[in-house]
């Protein structure tokens, strides 16, 4: 029996669920254990696959538009990434008992965007169009009200109709350094413009960027966990990449491995997007150990200890 290559594994710390993720599972599982099955949720809940599977199997019942779900007393609930004003009107018009997984970081946004707006400003979003969270941000206020810029030269280009009446918001899943420089344009261009009192770029976007940054210099490739839909985990292979790691890939399983990608590296960096549960990281190590001779190391770049509590209406004391 040929012996094992060794291969030294740097655990990206933190990875996987943040406390918004968390949250919007257990908003989930908390509606199937108090009022059965079926729960129907709009939109995967978080973009991972394997957390939408393991939800569906215990009764959940995944749609895109409130218009698959059949007249119900069921409960339905609105995904963490956050819904335009228009789905729970329309919830409300058909009776729907409503429950609101939006993760509080970007129902954060949509309040900025709506104060913004109170105040007679111009709002820019700085986000990835089609993404369900820019989509909800778009939709909470009147068509036109805010526009989108995706890339520093959209902020080049941008002509608003006042320049010191102008305001920017952005989505929570970016690239730090990426929205550093659309910033950066918008300042230089607008000294007035009015940004968040605290940085829009949720905290564990932040933290995972920053432990990559650690790791991807020192390593020979990166794997990132998550969905090729999720906004983090594709943030997180492209500043791997950034930070010159010749090869990062994002992977849904260990099954989606390309084994030559892997060949004759010394050291794997690994690391999970915020919706990936820490059961596929082990998969994936694994996988690894049936290949390699393994010894591990953790780099971490933050603490964590955020928690956010599931929607008051599924709380004990939501009775009393």
């Amino acid at each position: 029996m040929l012996a094992k290559s060794p291969l030294k594994i740097v655990l990206c710390s933190p990875r996987g669920f943040c406390a918004g993720v968390v949250r919007a599972i257990d908003t989930v599982e908390r509606a199937l254990a108090l009022y059965g099955a079926p729960v129907y949720v709009r939109h995967e809940i978080v973009h991972n696959k394997y957390v939408v599977d393991s939800l569906r199997a215990k009764g959940a019942i995944f749609v895109e538009e409130l218009e698959e779900i059949p007249d119900t007393k069921a409960p339905v609930v609105f995904s963490a990434h956050g819904v335009p004003k228009s789905v729970p009107e329309h919830a409300m018009s058909r009776n729907f008992f409503s429950i609101d997984a939006t993760c509080p970081l970007v129902t954060k946004v949509h309040r900025e965007a709506a104060i913004h707006f109170k105040r007679g400003r111009e709002i820019l979003l700085i986000g990835h169009s089609h993404h369900p969270e820019v989509v909800g941000t778009l939709g909470q206020l009147p068509a036109g009200a805010v526009t989108l810029i995706e890339t520093a030269a959209d902020a080049e280009a941008y002509q608003p109709k006042d320049p010191n009446n102008l305001a920017f918001v952005t989505q929570t899943t970016l690239s730090i350094d990426d929205t550093a420089g659309i910033v950066t344009v918008l300042r230089e261009r607008f000294p007035n413009i009015s940004g968040p009192h605290k940085e829009d770029i949720c905290y564990a976007t932040t933290n995972r960027q920053a432990a990559v940054k650690k790791v991807a210099p020192v390593v020979d490739a990166m794997i990132v966990v998550g969905a090729p839909n999720s906004s983090n985990s594709q943030r997180l292979r492209e500043v791997a990449e950034r930070e010159g790691c010749k090869v990062a890939v994002l992977v849904q399983r260990a099954s989606d491995l390309d084994w030559s990608q892997f060949e004759g590296i010394k050291v794997l960096g690994l690391t999970a997007g915020a919706s990936a549960p820490e059961v596929i990281v082990e998969e994936i190590m694994g996988a690894f150990a049936e290949r390699f001779d393994l010894s591990v190391e953790t780099v971490s770049a933050a603490e964590e200890n955020e928690f956010f509590p599931v929607p008051r209406v599924l709380r004990p004391d939501a009775a009393e």
